[in-house]
């Protein structure tokens, strides 16, 4: 009997392929079935893959084919034993099931067409239904492909569709509203820090009319396919169905899951649109932009060689240069923008973009690349709007900080990525926390009452910790932060991925250990109006039937949060521009979406085109001017512009001008430097376009004249000498 069943073992029929890699087999950790079943047909002997034991939906026991494996064990996490149950009677539509069944997949396995829009949110919510749920929280539109949940399960924001455990059949469905030509799908598991949930594998069905349904069947026998999906909750695993079908509604019906949890899963759809000659169906949305850039996923020799081709393209107008390597040796470059590239003028803001932080967050990355192909078109063709940006101030686009991360990613691909692959450097370092920890030090020195006196409230120093050579500081990180410091920057934007949702310092909360509180800079008035104005002009944002991304509905207030109030992210590059340098800077996340397939990039750029340019534009809210010297009228570097009411100042830069960003009001500016008497004066920010001028002459003091005399040679003027002494006398 055991040699019969052991050579019976040897011909197990595979289930197919998909796991997420290109290729890939069912996972090495996937238990054995210890029951005894009738032989399997010739026809069926394929593989040696086995499907995993776990719950069952709709087998039918004369197809029911399985190994015996003396004292087999697997490895999970928590250690979960699988189990499979009696299987219950089908009683949906008669599709013949076999979880044995090999599959007639391509060797290589890559989506063809692009995702139908679960993950980007293109899918509505009435579009998907299912069997059932076990609550409103799991029910079908939580079951997208990398939807977050909540911290608390079975709130309202859980992180999956998940079957009621009574539920035989369970079935999760999408109506893709037209004819379709569905190839493919990809699925997750459950997300959530406090259970373990996942489908093992699944049957395809197809309907027109949502009652008629045919089953995904394989080429060589006809027999229904029964999919492999998940062995863990984040891993995407694609499954190329063995031929496309066209249809109207797709339907996944889970047949094996987790023994001890259910049968939870995301997903998302691979559809191309198929005609519609007779007109039966609502004319679908097309995704597009009337502008002519190149929309498409860059990897770094393709980024390098945009941007190459841009500076050709506007030679007059761009400069493109690298502030320096990632741990893997790649360059960061940056296209500068400006009608003087490679100086600052006098007068002209520095502002700048980043994208790429997180390698996985791909949107900003794409959005930077074709911002600048879209400013270098449009100054050649006269636009006055792109003209005065070019004009006006000198603009930074840094597209890719993280190239390491953002190579990971792209070799996976935008729906195989995941939600975390990608996202460090090569080091395994965060990026958005790897900044120094300037809050700390600050706060402390406040509550001793020593700011501003004693300790300064702008520009604080590296701590001693973070310059030492062993300490934990990424190589992209010290090269921003030595290009921050090289260029006296106005107004930045971090650009993420992930949600839809402008965020603004402090990122940190001010209460130790606190995991969000609100905690507002003294500029609070400003970064709200930064942060207001790019979710204003955003179109996904401003969109009011769009639903929530994952667990927080973030248009309740406008589309905008504190970042400390969101969770705190101690050593954020925001904290840190804030704090270090004259630089007011604010995070955006671009899209549910982390990395969206290229075909919905001309839509997110067109999201996104009026917001990135009128961002830009706010640098001129606020005062502007020069600090000069009232006898040279030379500017003084390094001069202290301080705002009454507000405990945050800006120097000026080697020029002596400067550029201080405020809501509209009636201020007092005091300008300082060393050597100089203060000089305080009236300043008024109105609601037309600005900078409002607002210069300084400042005289320098007797002390300063007489170094700079002695430090010549020269003799001390008689005036001089006679005041000196009278006061060396009143001393004595």
């Amino acid at each position: 009997m055991w040699g019969l069943l052991l050579a019976l073992a040897a011909f197990a029929p595979a289930v197919g392929l998909g796991l997420g890699a290109p290729s890939a087999s069912v996972p090495d950790h996937a238990p054995p079935a210890t029951t005894e079943a009738p032989i399997s047909t010739p026809a069926q002997r394929s593989s040696s893959a086995q499907p995993p034991a776990e719950k069952s939906n709709g087998t039918s026991e004369q197809h029911v084919r399985i190994r015996i494996i003396k004292k087999k064990k697997i490895i999970m996490k928590k250690r979960k034993k699988l189990t499979r149950p009696t299987p219950p009677v089908t009683a949906g539509p008669p599709v013949t099931t076999n979880p044995a069944e090999a599959l007639d997949l391509p060797e290589k396995q890559e989506p063809g067409c692009p995702p139908l829009g679960l993950e980007s949110l293109r899918v509505t919510d009435s579009q998907l239904e299912a069997s059932s749920s076990q609550s409103f929280g799991l029910g079908p539109h939580r079951g997208r492909l990398n939807i977050q949940s909540g911290l608390e399960d079975g709130d309202l924001y859980d992180g999956a569709w998940c079957a009621e455990e009574q539920d035989s059949e369970p079935w999760f469905q999408v109506d893709a509203r037209h004819p379709t030509r569905f190839s493919g799908v990809i699925t997750q598991g459950r997300n959530s820090i406090w259970r373990y949930d996942w489908v093992t594998s699944y049957k395809v069905q197809f309907s027109n009319d949502s009652r008629t349904w045919w089953g995904s069947r394989n080429r060589s026998s006809g027999m229904d396919a029964v999919f492999p999906a998940n062995s863990d909750p984040e891993t995407p695993v694609l499954n190329l169905l063995p031929e496309p079908q066209v249809a109207r509604f797709i339907r996944l019906l889970p047949q094996t899951w987790l023994q001890g949890g259910a049968s939870c899963l995301r997903a998302e759809i691979l559809a191309c649109p198929v005609s519609d000659p007779n007109s039966l169906f609502p004319e679908a949305p097309v995704l597009g932009s009337p502008d002519p850039l190149d929309f498409r996923h860059h990897n770094y020799k393709a980024m390098r060689k945009l941007m190459k081709e841009v500076n050709e393209q506007c030679p007059n107008i761009t400069r493109v240069y690298s502030i320096g390597k990632s741990h893997q040796g790649l360059k960061l470059y940056v296209m500068e923008m400006s009608d003087q590239p490679g100086e600052h003028e006098l007068g002209e803001p520095e502002v700048r973009y980043v994208a790429g932080m997180h390698g996985n967050e791909a949107l900003g990355r794409e959005l930077l690349l074709l911002l600048m192909q879209f400013l270098c078109r449009e100054f050649l063709r006269g636009d006055p709007r792109v003209t005065r940006l070019l004009t006006e101030m000198r603009i930074h686009l840094l597209p890719s900080m993280n190239p390491d991360g953002y190579e990971t990613a792209f070799r996976r691909g935008s729906e195989l990525v995941g939600w975390a692959e990608g996202r460090w450097n090569q080091q395994g370092i965060d990026l958005n926390h790897n900044f120094a920890d300037l809050n700390t030090p600050l706060w402390e020195a406040e509550d001793d009452g020593l700011v501003p006196d004693t300790v300064p409230n702008h520009h604080l120093p590296l701590p001693t910790y973070y310059t030492l050579p062993n300490a934990t500081v990424a190589p992209e990180t010290r090269a921003v932060i030595q290009w921050m410091e090289r260029i006296p920057f106005v107004l930045s934007a971090n650009l993420h991925g992930g949600e839809l949702v402008v965020s603004y310092p402090f990122d940190m909360t001010r209460t130790p250990w606190a995991a969000r509180e609100l905690t507002p800079t003294p500029d609070d008035a400003v970064f709200r109006w930064l942060s207001t104005v790019y979710a204003g002009t955003n179109r996904a944002m401003q969109d009011p039937d769009r639903r929530p991304c994952h667990n927080q509905d973030f248009s309740l207030h406008g589309n905008v949060i504190n970042g400390a109030d969101w969770h705190t992210v101690p050593g954020s590059m925001n904290d840190f521009s804030y704090l270090h340098t004259n630089c007011f800077e604010v995070t955006v996340e671009l899209s549910c979406d982390k990395f969206p397939h290229e075909n919905e990039l001309p839509q997110e750029w067109e999201n996104n085109k009026d917001a990135l340019l009128t961002y830009l534009e706010q640098v001129r809210m606020g005062i502007a001017g020069v600090v000069r010297d009232k006898d040279t009228e030379l500017g003084i570097a390094d001069a202290v512009i301080a705002v009454d009411g507000i405990n945050h100042d800006v120097t000026t830069a080697w020029g002596g001008d400067y550029w201080r960003l405020l809501t509209p009001g009636d201020y007092m500016v005091t300008a300082s430097a060393e050597g100089y008497h203060t000089v305080t004066r009236s300043c008024r920010v109105t609601f037309e376009e600005g900078p409002m001028p607002c210069n300084f002459h400042l005289t320098k003091t007797p002390k300063q004249r007489l170094r700079e005399l002695l430090a010549a040679g020269a003799k001390v003027p008689p005036d001089l000498r006679r005041r000196l002494e009278r006061l060396r006398g009143q001393k004595d």
